[in-house]
């Protein structure tokens, strides 16, 4: 039975929470909770019987529980769920009643721009309109009102535009956005369109023919366009949304282009530092360069053994992004994302919080909040983070096993963490070392010291309590990372 409260509706068979915006992701063990205290409102529900309820047979640390509690609480305005201390939980929000057959019509728009083609004649300018249609995505993902799937989901359908249903279904929107880019000397000829993929019906359409310097204004325009055609709530805020020109200089622009080319691949972010150095040599106020040269310069901390030494140089390009523009999202999401590995937790999450606000769309900035939710000892709010970024970018590969397998690690669910390293092609060192504590916790002693040796492997010349160190010691809760330590010298012990 669906059940209405305030401006939520919980639907029973659906094991889904419907709210004033649409769907709210809800973990299987938070809807579980929430369905039981809707059926006794205004009465107490005892901590015991919860448990039983909610994990039969299953013994449970006592926070678990509280885990749930305060996700939901999250979610929903607080008062709505009361601590009984010493007692249980009750609910005490409006009065439950059973819903009508009509679901709510507030379901959030769901759109994918596709690639726009390169019709330069030029290949090498495929990061033009590559970048061009990166920045449409970023810019529409600022909308909270819409679903917006990221580039790497999108990219994958390059070409694609004459099968426009069938890309629809695959990553499971309503609406598509295509067109194509023309590049010439200073010239630039964008033409773009709108279409609902349920009919292929022609919902709007345009071509631009400017000065490559209006190329700003044509993102804008685009963006803006495509906000006021899918939701009407939301052209009261195109006008205060519309960005600045993010730089004068249309050099700097290109280089920042080819940088967000390279920074979309898992482990070549790296490659990205060269061309946001030249573009913030070439327009020093910048700021999505320099906030993005914070993102890489964090980025290198993984790969170069965890040295802090890029920790503190990532922090200021980030406070240079946020001087310039105090409303950069990846300024805040580098910020946040060195904190959270120099333990200044929550400083991290007050930076972090913010770039999910100024960007709920972004599947990297919901994956590194996920991460510091995993650490700060949330991991079941972790898994529904990571579960909402995959959900916008459902075809990436590189980190969503990678992530879900630290933070199923992290909730002691281990065979699930191993089949999720186990879809990878190559296993990175970090998740090699969960890898090991997984089969060990589970009395896989050969195949935890088979983990741990190929880790070892990947760290030379140090030796295991420096790795140990490098790699577990980011959990705010010091129990964990001693046993973890002490795990790992078993492991490393055993004949």
């Amino acid at each position: 039975m669906d059940v209405d409260f305030g401006n939520f509706r919980l639907k029973g068979t659906e094991r889904q929470l419907l709210g004033p915006d649409g769907p709210v992701a809800l973990s299987a063990r938070s809807f579980d909770i929430l369905a039981i205290l809707l059926e006794r409102p205004d009465e107490v529900v005892g901590k015991t019987e919860l448990f039983d309820a909610v994990w039969p047979g299953v013994v449970v640390e006592e926070n678990t529980l509280q885990v749930h509690v305060s996700a939901l609480r999250k979610l929903l305005p607080a008062e709505m769920i009361v601590t009984v201390h010493g007692r249980g939980y009750k609910y005490a929000g409006p009065k439950p009643v059973a819903a009508a057959s009509e679901a709510p019509a507030a379901l959030r728009p769901s759109i994918a721009i596709l690639p726009l083609d390169n019709m330069s004649g030029d290949p090498e300018q495929d990061y033009f309109s590559d970048g061009i249609t990166e920045d449409i995505i970023t810019q529409l993902g600022r909308f909270r009102e819409f679903l917006v799937i990221a580039r790497n989901s999108s990219f994958r359908f390059r070409g694609k535009a004459n099968d426009l249903v069938e890309v629809a279904k695959k990553l499971g929107v309503q609406y598509v956005v295509e067109g194509s880019v023309r590049k010439i000397g200073n010239r630039v000829r964008v033409t773009v369109q709108l279409i609902d993929a349920s009919s292929t019906a022609h919902i709007w359409g345009e071509h631009y023919d400017r000065e490559l310097d209006d190329i700003f204004a044509i993102q804008d325009e685009i963006t803006q366009m495509i906000a006021a055609r899918l939701a009407r709530q939301a052209r009261t805020a195109i006008a205060s949304r519309a960005r600045a020109r993010p730089t004068d200089n249309m050099s700097a622009y290109e280089f920042y282009l080819r940088a967000l080319q390279l920074a979309a691949v898992y482990d070549a972010a790296q490659e990205a530092e060269p061309f946001l150095r030249r573009a913030v040599k070439l327009d020093p106020r910048f700021a999505a360069a320099h906030a993005m040269l914070g993102v890489v310069e964090t980025l290198k901390f993984f790969w170069v053994y965890y040295n802090p030494d890029y920790l503190h140089p990532a922090l200021e390009m980030a406070k240079t992004a946020l001087q310039l523009d105090p409303d950069e999202a990846y300024g805040h999401l580098a910020t946040g994302f060195a904190l959270l590995y120099l333990r200044q937790f929550r400083q991290a999450e007050i930076s972090l919080d913010r770039a999910v606000a100024l960007n709920p769309n972004d599947p990297f900035i919901l994956s590194i909040r996920a991460l510091f939710l995993n650490y700060t000892d949330r991991p079941d709010e972790a898994l529904v983070e990571i579960n909402e970024a995959q959900r916008r970018d459902p075809h990436a590969v590189g980190w969503y096993d990678d992530f879900r397998g630290i933070i199923l690690t992290t909730a002691g669910r281990y065979s699930e963490a191993i089949a999720c390293y186990a879809k990878m092609a190559a296993v990175p060192r970090w998740s090699l070392i969960r890898l090991a504590i997984c089969h060990f916790e589970l009395g896989e002693i050969r195949p935890a010291k088979d983990a741990l040796a190929k880790a070892k492997a990947q760290y030379p010349g140090l030796r295991l309590e420096e790795i140990v160190a490098a790699e577990v010691d980011f959990y705010r809760d010091a129990d964990v990372c001693g046993r973890y330590r002490a795990i790992l010298q078993r492991v490393d012990a055993e004949e």
